[in-house]
């Protein structure tokens, strides 16, 4: 690693970072949650690429364990029985939601050419761990249950999701093996994946990369009660006992991210059990790139390699 890190980025990534700082908004972990969200919420769009068009675009609503009726949105780029993407959107399990994560689902689903759920779980510190895991994986089995009746393809389903949206995703392929209900793919971006965070990229990237050291803190501190939920593989899914069997994997990691190293450590894991993984490093690019389309060519790039991977996974290819 070089002394200065910031010499590993593109230079539109430093364009970005450089504009980021010149806007001097306020950090994540100096907010309230509602005045997190609200920030988050006004940026998501910024950097996005033009919202691509669909034929079929659904709200839903998907019952949890609790009886809580979860927001979610379908989109489809016919009317055909499509596969399926049970997506879930990062934020620290804390921010973002079914809106700040519209273009990318909609690329997804046009590129791919498949259906794509995006849910919104309840966010902390309203519901804490482990809320967001279990809504992610209510929603699974529902829409195992009740895709063929919205006339998509309930026997090809996959997850997929980003930072803390990946958490859940990696989280659900290792339930959903347990549940004998048969994945396709599990589509990794960026996911967080240890219990603590201890690695190297953590300490190289901690400031100035997007996602600061600060503000993981403070998004985890809103989700867990206290050290006993970091450890749980729910949060990390590096601590799942084994991951044999589970549905094979597309891995989407940032070279400048705080989160590569357990991105590749848990792209190891999978590798070490037999388990089939795809694993891109985007070099020159910090965590959030595959939503700044519009600048940053490698998250085009991303979108292009993910909806492939989908693509093959569900035989859409011959």
């Amino acid at each position: 690693m070089p002394p200065n890190p910031q010499t590993l980025l593109t230079p539109a990534m430093r364009d970005v970072l450089s504009r980021i700082a010149r806007a001097n908004r306020p950090a994540f972990h100096t907010l309230t949650p509602d005045q997190a969200r609200a920030a988050y919420a006004a940026g998501a769009g910024v950097l996005e690429i033009p919202k691509p068009a669909l034929a079929r675009v659904e709200d839903l609503q998907i019952p949890a364990r609790d009886g809580e009726l979860l927001g979610a949105r379908l989109y489809a780029p016919s009317d055909q029985a499509l596969p399926v993407l049970l997506f879930f959107h990062g934020g620290g399990f804390t921010v973002g939601s079914v809106a700040t994560h519209d273009i990318l689902c909609r690329q997804l689903s046009l590129l791919a050419g498949i259906a794509v759920v995006s849910l919104d779980y309840r966010l902390a510190p309203a519901h804490k761990f482990p809320t967001a895991a279990n809504d992610a994986w209510d929603a699974l089995p529902w829409l195992a249950a009740n895709a063929a009746s919205r006339g998509l393809d309930a026997s090809r389903l996959a997850v997929g999701g980003d930072s803390a949206g990946g958490t859940l995703a990696a989280m659900c392929a290792v339930l959903a093996r347990d549940a004998g209900l048969p994945l396709a793919l599990q589509l990794l971006i960026y996911p967080g994946c240890t219990a603590h965070q201890d690695t190297a990229s953590h300490k190289t990237f901690a400031e100035g990369f997007v996602l600061s050291e600060a503000d993981i803190s403070w998004f985890f501190s809103q989700y867990v009660h206290g050290p006993a939920d970091r450890d749980d593989w729910r949060f990390a899914p590096l601590n799942a006992p084994d991951v044999d069997g589970v549905a094979p994997a597309w891995v989407g990691l940032a070279e400048c991210d705080p989160l590569v190293d357990e991105g590749v450590m848990y792209a190891d894991k999978l590798r070490a059990a037999g388990v089939a993984v795809d694993l891109e490093i985007y070099r020159g690019v910090t965590h959030e790139f595959i939503k700044m389309g519009r600048i940053i060519p490698e998250a085009r790039r991303a979108h292009a390699d993910a909806a492939a991977a989908l693509r093959g996974a569900f035989g859409l290819d011959g």
